[in-house]
């Protein structure tokens, strides 16, 4: 099994690409990362354990064809929704984690996504960190407001676990876009990136027709948003569980 690197064009045997943590070893492109990967990647092994699993998908707008979309994709992705929570340990610390995957409907956010509310609840009642890697391309439009709706509905759930003095650590990946960025993303109490994601709401094609002018090199993407404030630091994939016990570490009790 090969695949092409579509930064540097070179051919990866994809093993040796799973090997090193889906970054290109080549040019350091970073290629998107399935959950299951991820968690293996972020969670001490044998301490996860999925929550809110199975919940049934709903067609609030009779969206032609949806449903069996989301089953086909199912079958193709080997996960379930966009979106996985669970509880785990990361470094010993117990953590409530959110993993979302840009493979299924580009991480679009729909009434299931909304799960991230419940997975907060539970970081609450057990009085744990929260932490929620992000990569989507915004409200899932199948399914009309009941998707706008997530916005809100996660907001008020991530002010409630502000509240309640626990830490929420928002991993922001490429691309988060849209309505997560609107909404839970840029609400973390500390927000990392991974580097040179491309993190906005609206795209800059849509930004440079709307202000009719040109946008800066590098607009959007990781390294200029640290360099404006709106992130707090670029953590490259093999860093990242050491740079997040470190930051549980130091917000322990």
């Amino acid at each position: 099994k090969w695949v092409k690197c579509e930064n540097c064009k070179e051919i990866l045997y994809k093993e040796n690409l799973r090997n090193n943590l889906s970054v290109c070893p080549n040019c350091g492109h970073y290629f998107r990362m399935h959950i299951g990967r991820r968690l293996e990647q972020i969670i001490d092994e044998g301490t996860f354990v999925e929550t809110y699993e199975n919940m049934p998908e709903t067609d609030p707008i009779h969206f032609d064809g949806y449903l069996k979309k989301i089953e086909t994709l199912k079958e193709k992705t080997k996960i379930q929704e966009a979106v996985t929570t669970g509880f785990g340990e990361i470094h010993g610390n117990k953590v409530v984690i959110a993993v979302m995957d840009g493979n299924f409907l580009m991480g679009s956010m729909g009434s299931v996504v909304g799960k991230i509310t419940l997975a907060i609840e539970d970081a609450i009642k057990e009085k744990l960190p929260f932490i929620i890697f992000c990569v989507s391309g915004g409200a899932r439009m199948q399914e009309g407001m009941v998707s706008l709706m997530q916005m809100a509905k996660t907001s008020a759930a991530v002010a409630k676990l502000d509240d309640a003095g626990l830490l929420n650590i928002t991993v922001l990946t490429d691309p988060t876009t849209g309505g997560v960025t609107a909404s839970f993303a840029s609400l973390g109490d500390i927000i990392l990136a991974e580097p040179n994601a491309l993190i906005g709401f609206a795209g800059p094609r849509v930004i440079e027709q709307t202000i009719k002018q040109k946008l800066p090199e590098g607009f959007q993407r990781s390294e200029f948003l640290l360099e404006h404030g709106f992130i707090d630091k670029i953590v490259e994939r093999k860093d990242m569980k050491k740079t997040l016990a470190q930051i549980l570490e130091l917000h322990k009790n």
